[in-house]
C-alpha cells in the first residue's frame, strides 16, 4: 500500500451553495470531480497532516464510494485518525455532535439533504468545522480558490475498508475508527430531554407516527423513540435508509410526506405526527389534522423550550433566518430575549450560538436547532415537542391554538417555482432590485408597501458582512413579501417566494393560509412579475 500524487486540473464551477457543493450524482462519478473537491477542501482548511476528522453520510447513491475515495485521500495527506459511522452512515447532526464530541478539526459530511438520491438525481458533500458547524464563508472561499487552481491530488492505493463493525483499522499511518452512528447522539439527547415524561406519555396510550422518509433518521428514530421511550414498535415508519429513499423524494413537508399526511388527517390519526429529511437535519410536526408550519414551530418551542431539563434555565436569545416568519419575534420580544435576524444558511448562526447569545435558532425550511449541535437537527426538535406535549398535557392543536391567542398567528406559505430557466430567474430579480427604491408608498393588490430592500446581514460577532441576501418588501399592516433564489438545487433556478400575514384579531385566527394570504400573494406577483415573466401561473410546492 502507497500513496501517489494523481495529476489533475481544476474543474468549473466547484463553488459551494448555503450548504456545501451539490451536483447531480453522475457528475460527482465523473472523474476526478469527488478527488478535486475533497483535495481542495484539504488544502483549504490549512492541510490534512495531523488532522482529526470525521466522516459520514445519509446512506444515498454513491455514498458508499465516496466514503472509500475520502478515506483513502485522507490517509494519502497524512491524516492521523477518521472517525466514521457505521456502515458510512451518520446524520448531519450527529455529525456535527461527533466533531464536538471527539475535538476533531472538522469532517466531510455526504448528503444533498432533502433533494432526491439515486444515479440521475442528486449528490452533495460539505466541511463542517471544528465546532461542528458548516464552513464558513471565509473557509468556502478558500476552498473554491483552491479547486480553480488545482493541480494534483493525493490517494493511498489501497482496497476498500470494511466499515460494516465497529472498532478500529489501519489505513498506512492513520487510523480509522468506525462508531455506532446512533450512541453517542441518543446520550446526548437523553441529557437534553425529560425521557421519563416522554416515556410515561407513550405508556399511557400516546399515539404516533414518525416518517423517516428512507433516509438516515431511520436508526436513530427507532433507537430513541421505541427502544429508549418505549413507543409501540410500528411508532416508525419507512425507517430504513435506502439509496434512492425508496424513490420518494426526503423533504418532510405535507407535498413529499405525503403518507403521513394521509395518516394524520385520517379517520384513526395518531396523536401526534413528524417527519425528517434525507440527512435528518429537517423536521416537519403535524397533530391529529393539525399541520404546523416550520415558523410557528420554532416560535412554539421558544415559548415552552423551559419545559425541557437542557433549557430549564431559559433561552439566552434566539434566531431566524431572514425569510422565516417573525412570530418567533414576537416571542422574544414578550419575554425579553434578543432576537437575531441572519441570512439564510445554518452557517451563519453558528457564531451567535458560539458566543452564546442565542441558544435556539430556526429556519422557514423545516430546520430548527440549538447550540447542542452546530446544525439543525430534525430529530431534536421532534423530541421537543414530545417533551412540551408530555409535560404540558395539550395536544398539538390545543398548544397552537394558545400560541396564537397569546402572541398572535404570523399567516406564512412557501412557494417554489423550480427549475426556472436559469436567465429568466435572474432577470427577474435583477429588474426587481432596480426597482426597490421606488416601491415605497405604492399600493398593490390594495396593500401599502413600507419598506423595500435587498437584506444585508454583519455578524455581531465576528463583523462579517454579506450583501444580497434576499430581497424583502413589507406593507402596512404587518405583511410582507421575501424573494430569492435558492442555492440548494441543482437543476435551473428556483425561486422562493414567502408570503406572510401577521392577524391579531381573536375572531381571524382560523383562516385558511389562502384565504389570509390572498392579498399579500397577489402583490408578490404584481410587483415581481412573477407569472408574466416565468409562464408560471402557479408554484410547483406550496408550504
Amino acid at each position: 500500500m502507497t500513496a501517489r500524487r494523481i495529476a489533475t486540473q481544476a474543474i468549473p464551477g466547484q463553488q459551494a451553495g448555503t450548504s456545501g457543493l451539490r451536483r447531480k450524482t453522475r457528475d460527482f462519478m465523473a472523474p476526478h470531480f469527488l478527488e478535486n473537491y475533497v483535495q481542495a477542501t484539504l488544502n483549504g482548511i490549512g492541510g490534512a497532516a495531523g488532522k482529526r476528522l470525521v466522516v459520514g453520510g445519509d446512506g444515498r447513491y454513491f455514498n458508499p464510494e465516496a466514503i472509500q475515495v475520502i478515506l483513502r485521500m485522507a490517509a494519502a495527506n497524512g491524516v492521523a485518525e477518521v472517525i466514521v459511522g457505521r456502515d458510512g452512515l451518520l446524520s448531519t447532526p450527529a455529525a456535527s455532535h461527533l466533531i464536538r464530541l471527539n475535538k476533531t478539526d472538522g469532517g466531510f459530511i455526504l448528503s444533498a439533504s432533502h433533494n432526491p438520491g439515486g444515479i440521475d438525481a442528486d449528490f452533495g458533500i460539505k466541511f463542517n468545522m471544528a465546532n461542528g458547524g458548516p464552513a464558513s464563508q471565509t473557509l468556502a472561499d478558500a476552498i473554491y480558490d483552491e479547486t480553480q487552481t488545482i493541480a494534483d491530488y493525493g490517494m493511498f492505493d489501497a482496497h476498500d475498508i470494511a466499515l460494516h463493525e465497529t472498532g478500529t483499522r489501519q489505513l498506512g499511518d492513520m487510523t480509522i475508527t468506525v462508531v455506532d452512528p446512533v450512541a453517542d447522539y441518543a446520550a446526548l439527547m437523553a441529557e437534553l430531554f425529560d425521557f421519563n415524561a416522554i416515556a410515561k406519555l407513550f405508556a399511557g396510550g400516546f399515539g404516533m407516527c414518525f416518517d423517516a422518509m428512507h433516509a438516515v433518521t431511520g436508526p436513530y428514530a427507532h433507537k430513541i423513540l421505541e427502544d429508549m421511550l418505549g413507543a409501540p414498535k410500528g411508532t416508525v415508519i419507512n425507517g430504513i435508509p435506502l439509496p434512492d429513499f425508496g424513490k420518494g423524494h426526503p423533504d418532510p413537508n405535507p407535498i413529499w410526506a405525503h403518507e403521513l399526511m394521509g395518516i394524520m388527517t385520517g379517520p384513526d390519526a395518531p396523536d401526534f405526527g413528524a417527519a425528517s429529511d434525507g440527512d435528518g437535519d429537517r423536521n416537519m410536526i403535524v397533530g391529529r389534522g393539525a399541520y404546523v408550519t416550520p415558523s410557528d414551530s420554532l416560535a412554539l418551542i421558544a415559548a415552552h423550550a423551559h419545559l425541557a431539563p437542557g433549557y430549564a434555565q431559559g433561552l439566552s436569545g434566539v434566531a431566524r433566518s431572514m425569510p422565516t416568519s417573525t412570530a418567533v419575534d414576537r416571542v422574544a420580544a414578550a419575554k425579553g430575549m434578543a432576537c437575531f435576524e441572519t441570512p439564510t444558511g445554518w452557517k451563519f448562526f453558528g457564531t451567535l450560538l458560539d458566543a452564546g447569545k442565542a441558544n435556539l435558532c430556526g429556519e422557514e425550511s423545516a430546520g430548527t436547532g440549538s447550540d447542542h449541535v452546530r446544525e439543525k437537527d430534525g430529530l431534536w426538535a421532534v423530541l421537543m415537542w414530545l417533551n412540551i406535549i408530555a409535560v404540558s398535557g395539550k395536544s398539538v392543536s390545543a398548544l397552537m391554538q394558545d400560541h396564537w391567542q397569546n402572541y398572535g398567528r404570523n399567516y406564512y406559505s412557501r412557494h417554489d417555482y423550480e427549475a426556472i430557466d436559469i436567465n429568466v430567474a435572474n432577470r427577474l430579480v435583477s429588474d426587481l432590485k432596480a426597482k426597490l427604491d421606488s416601491l415605497p408608498g405604492q399600493s398593490f393588490a390594495g396593500l401599502d408597501v413600507t419598506e423595500a430592500s435587498d437584506f444585508s446581514y454583519r455578524d455581531p460577532v465576528d463583523h462579517s458582512f454579506v450583501e444580497g441576501q434576499g430581497i424583502q418588501i413589507k406593507f402596512a399592516g404587518d405583511a410582507r413579501v421575501v424573494l430569492r433564489l435558492s442555492g440548494t438545487g441543482t437543476e435551473g433556478a428556483t425561486l422562493r417566494v414567502y408570503l406572510e400575514q401577521l392577524e391579531t384579531d381573536a375572531a381571524r385566527l382560523n383562516q385558511t393560509p389562502e384565504d389570509a394570504l390572498a392579498a399579500v400573494k397577489q402583490a408578490a406577483d404584481e410587483i415581481a412579475e412573477i407569472t408574466a415573466r416565468t409562464g408560471r401561473d402557479a408554484p410547483d410546492v406550496k408550504t
